[in-house]
């Protein structure tokens, strides 16, 4: 059976010598956690999408770092099952969506990030824009 486990290990990848840091994984376990829940909850799921999104633009904002988080929402390898298949409000779906996208631009090429909205900053004001009810 899959796991979150199997999921790290897919993402988790060196990128130009830079390591993914370790903080990340605990961040990216409770956002994994929440989505494979029954029933999601919601508000945790959107507190614990915004501390991922708050490290990633601020002290985890690294290359390798938004590589792995692009990677983990895009591919879902080693997932036990796919987030997009999951009834989410469409507020939460489209914040996973684009952290899938161009989130990997953030560092290497962040006018491109920004383009697609896709900036960790501008995914936490998404994520913010409304209140789930």
């Amino acid at each position: 059976m899959a796991s979150f486990g199997e999921a790290w290990s897919a993402v988790a990848l060196a990128r130009n010598g830079e390591s993914v840091s370790p903080e990340l994984k605990d961040l990216l376990r409770a956002v994994y956690s929440q989505l494979h829940s029954q029933p999601v909850q919601m508000i945790a799921l959107k507190r614990n999408l915004k501390e991922l999104l708050q490290f990633l633009a601020g002290r985890g904002r690294t290359n390798a770092n938004c590589w792995a988080v692009d990677l983990f929402f895009c591919n879902c390898q080693g997932w036990e099952g796919d987030w997009g298949d999951l009834e989410l409000p469409e507020q939460l779906h489209d914040v996973l969506a684009k952290m899938g996208e161009a989130l990997h631009d953030t560092v290497g090429t962040p006018d491109m990030a920004e383009n697609f909205g896709c900036l960790p900053e501008q995914l936490l004001e998404a994520l913010e824009a409304n209140p789930l009810t």
